[in-house]
């Protein structure tokens, strides 16, 4: 049943998240975050991973995995990632609906493996990635701002755009493409063709995407002043962080076939740093 499955499952170890915020483009708790917010920084991004490792991972119903997720959302909570959700939930004040929104995006991925459109591609990055921006607004209690909401979401919206452009040849061996049919039609790319070796129409597709995804992580980087303090110095590295890959993936010409291009620790700090001294 899925009710027992779910607490033995082993995408809900704590080394199989850990192991995913290895691959981040972002420091998943930067230390220019306050410290009374790291542990709920934490929680959200252990609840993301959890419900993406359970919708790309986990063997059998992940449609039934996924429910029952759901329902411990409403509670009581039974593992630890969701103990600290709810202790999350509570302490802060926040909505359930990110976290709703964060499952269904997974639900998605079970029925839909193409986007014909770049608008269906950021309709689906409205549950995939968006709820996750705000609800870090909400842990700082600026999730009732219309402006920040809307810059976060052109961040989180990048950010999961760029994880795209770095994923192609993962995405496709779970059967899926997340790059928009339109633009590889433009390009005369195949879907076959996102498995590799690169070509220069794959570069060029990846390219066009990439200038897309750097527009939005640009038009969001206001917010970390329009947030101030520690939240928004942190807040910043999400944007900075994105940037940093998209400039890693041209560093390594848009080859995503023979390795991962992603910013290194050392850029990360580089970052932090600057982003002090801007303050």
């Amino acid at each position: 049943m899925a009710e027992s499955r779910l607490l033995e499952t082993p995408e809900l170890s704590a080394e199989r998240i850990d192991a995913r915020a290895a691959g981040e483009n972002f420091p998943v708790v930067s230390l220019l975050s306050p410290r009374w917010a790291r542990p709920h920084l934490r929680a959200i991004y252990g609840f993301a991973r959890l419900v993406d490792n359970l919708g790309d991972e986990a063997a059998g119903d992940r449609n039934a995995l996924l429910d029952e997720l759901e329902r411990e959302l409403e509670g009581p909570p039974r593992t630890e990632i969701m103990r600290k959700v709810h202790e999350t939930v509570k302490v802060c004040a926040l909505s359930r609906e990110p976290f709703a929104r964060l499952i269904e995006a997974n639900r998605i991925d079970q029925v839909k493996n193409r986007y014909d459109t770049w608008d269906e591609v950021c309709e689906y990055c409205t549950y995939s990635a968006d709820p996750v921006g705000r609800l870090v607004l909400g842990i700082y209690g600026r999730a009732g701002e219309p402006e920040l909401v809307a810059m976060s979401d052109s961040v989180c919206t990048g950010l999961q755009l760029v994880n795209f452009l770095q994923d192609p040849p993962r995405d496709l061996a779970l059967g899926r493409v997340y790059l928009p049919q339109e633009s590889l039609r433009k390009f005369g790319v195949a879907d076959a063709d996102l498995a590799g070796p690169l070509t220069e129409r794959t570069a060029a597709l990846l390219r066009f995407e990439g200038e897309r995804a750097r527009g939005l992580l640009e038009a969001g980087l206001p917010l970390a002043r329009a947030l101030g303090g520690r939240p928004g110095m942190s807040v910043a590295l999400y944007a900075r962080g994105g940037l940093a890959a998209l400039d890693a993936l041209e560093g390594a010409g848009w080859d995503v076939f023979s390795s991962r291009p992603a910013p290194t620790r050392l850029t990360f700090a580089r970052l932090a740093v600057r982003e002090l001294l801007r303050r």
